[in-house]
């Protein structure tokens, strides 16, 4: 027994040791942007390598915020953010939610269905004429309907809904529940982990959306704050590409390193708040749906 306990322990020391060693190494590149982007341009660009500055600036940071555009870009970007990952959760559910009852009658033809989209898909050029074809061309809607439902996310929320027990259902419809204030009133609360975690999946989603707003989205009055960012340090590089009077700033544009570590922590710290309050919720609901089939 000592030897194993001796073992166990050494065993796990060097888990942290590893584990510790992981976590520093993963977040120091982090530190770096947020420490570059609040570096003097001078300093960045002598040192290329900055953790401690021993000059600070903002003028990244006045730069991006002074463009009158960027306030509105970023209005888009939560909208759709919310919105989007409300609508998701929605559908993702409701849908989710019958194809886990044994009793629906052709329930496998639709998981099959569901399912080959995981494996398969139209592409690019037959989904942008789909988009086409509904008028979502120039709309924010472009960027949450033909995502409205994740088949992963949907077969996971469904093996969940099958892991609660049947005698819940059944207690709730002798007290006079009919099929939807089951699902809202007993099947929901019960399933706030894996609501919470896919939550943050569509959320991150959204946020980072890119290349779909490159896609459908042509009017400049409609970008997300991704696309804006791109815009300005396309800018800052003298592409060429691009407008600079759309973006109407008062400030000088700093150097290229200085305004990509900006728009990085610009772009990130906003989702990476969110993570925090649904952390108790996140293992736990990754793991949730995951054992039955």
């Amino acid at each position: 027994m000592k030897r194993a306990t001796a073992f166990s322990r050494l065993f796990d020391g060097l888990n942290m040791t590893v584990l510790a060693v992981l976590g520093i190494l993963t977040i120091i590149p982090f530190i770096w942007i947020v420490a570059g982007s609040f570096t003097a341009s001078e300093e960045l660009l002598r040192k290329q390598i900055v953790f401690f500055p021993e000059q600070w600036s903002l003028d990244g940071y006045r730069y991006v915020f002074s463009a009158s555009t960027i306030l509105r870009s970023l209005l888009v970007t939560i909208g759709v953010t919310v919105c989007g990952t409300l609508l998701n959760l929605l559908f993702t559910v409701t849908t989710a939610y019958p194809l886990a009852r044994r009793d629906l009658d052709g329930r496998r033809p639709v998981m099959f269905l569901i399912v080959f989209t995981m494996l398969f898909s139209g592409g690019m050029i037959p989904t942008f004429l789909i988009v086409k074809a509904f008028g979502l061309i120039n709309s924010p809607l472009s960027l949450v309907v033909p995502g409205l439902i994740s088949a992963f996310n949907l077969v996971v929320i469904k093996n969940f809904f099958q892991q609660l027990p049947e005698g819940l259902e059944e207690a709730a419809k002798i007290d006079g529940c009919h099929d939807i204030m089951v699902l809202f009133r007993i099947v929901l609360p019960l399933s706030l982990p894996a609501l919470a975690t896919f939550s943050l999946f569509y959320a991150v989603g959204h946020w980072n959306s890119y290349f779909q707003a490159v896609l459908y989205i042509n009017d400049s009055h409609w970008w997300p704050i991704q696309v804006w960012l791109r815009q300005i340090v396309i800018l800052s590089q003298g592409s060429g590409i691009g407008d600079s009077s759309q973006l109407d700033a008062e400030f000088a544009i700093p150097p290229a390193p200085v305004l990509k570590m900006t728009v990085i922590v610009i772009s990130t710290v906003p989702i990476l708040l969110v993570y925090p309050f649904l952390q108790k919720h996140f293992a736990k609901g990754v793991l949730l749906g995951s054992v039955k089939g």
